[in-house]
């Protein structure tokens, strides 16, 4: 049995300790935000926050994440996410929708950390999310507008 806290709430789970976390969250939990994309690190579509820190559930195992503060798309909260999650809105950034949800996690991590990001600070932190309908432009754009924002 694994104690888990995901967007503040713990979550009692039996389950094996080489579970990866997307499965967890998606499957046991029934939080759907966190979307699967190819399983291996490499889309950013199942991107999560570990203690603040941007991961990929798809390869972050339960067991590793036992004892850490897991939050999902479903649970930002504050001044940063929620002006991402307005800007994002407002330039309508999403085109078909499905990475965005990861895309939006490294974002809140990005402008928490560094709070006027660079094109190179954007391009590095986002580099691993990957966006099949090519829309990185408004990504990078809304980004920049969060940074803005957050600013004033």
């Amino acid at each position: 049995m694994r104690t888990i806290n995901i967007n503040g709430t713990d979550h009692q789970l039996d389950v094996d300790d080489d579970m990866p976390l997307i499965w967890a969250i998606r499957d046991i939990v029934g939080l759907t935000g966190t979307k699967f994309g190819c399983g291996q690190a490499l889309c950013g579509a199942c991107t999560v926050h570990l203690d603040g820190v941007p991961v990929r559930s798809c390869q972050t195992f339960v067991g590793d994440a036992e004892g850490a503060a897991i939050t999902t798309i479903e649970g930002l909260s504050g001044n940063v996410p929620e002006t991402v999650q307005t800007v994002w809105a407002e330039m309508d950034v999403p085109q078909c929708g499905y990475c965005q949800s990861g895309q939006i996690m490294s974002a809140v991590a990005l402008l928490a950390e560094t709070p006027k990001p660079s094109d190179d600070d954007i391009d590095a932190a986002m580099g691993g999310n990957l966006c099949r309908c090519a829309s990185y432009h408004r990504i990078r754009g809304a980004i920049h507008e969060a940074a803005r924002r957050l600013e004033a």
